[in-house]
């Protein structure tokens, strides 16, 4: 598969995630945040027994002999899902999901820049910051347009 093809997968995980917000953010109102969180990671959890059943290559005992700091993923998306079910019924799922989108793309290119966590390292240069410093401007214009009503 070619570099395109990836961002393609990636360009549909985001409008997954966009979609999951909402839903989300709904079922949230309804039962409670974390409840929702809750739900949300159990029904994927059947959902990933089920590909890993059928797909998966049967290395998941080896998660016994990896280092610890490789396991806290599982949290970190706990608290993403979290947050955004907290935040989109107060913000809406635009701002919501732009400025989580923003914290991504920070974090990111710190990591990047640094190499951490075993990445290839991708030094900062002027066009990232300027890409960056775009959303962020990006993120003000949303923010402002979606409290005028």
């Amino acid at each position: 598969m070619t570099k395109l093809s990836f961002l393609f997968i990636a360009l549909i995980g985001g409008i997954l995630a966009g979609s999951q917000a909402s839903i989300n953010g709904e079922l949230g109102k309804r039962i409670g945040g974390f409840e929702a969180a809750f739900v949300s990671f159990f029904i994927g959890t059947v959902f990933l027994t089920l590909c890993m059943i059928f797909f998966g290559r049967g290395q998941v005992l080896q998660v016994f002999s990896l280092p610890k700091w490789q396991l806290v993923g599982g949290i970190l998306g706990a608290l993403f899902v979290a947050s955004i079910i907290f935040s989109v019924p107060v913000t809406g799922a635009a701002l919501a999901i732009f400025a989580a989108i923003l914290g991504q793309i920070l974090i990111s290119l710190i990591i990047d820049h640094f190499g951490l966590f075993g990445m290839k390292r991708i030094p900062m240069n002027i066009e990232r910051v300027l890409g960056v410093s775009l959303m962020a401007a990006g993120l003000l214009l949303i923010y402002r347009g979606s409290f005028t009503n």
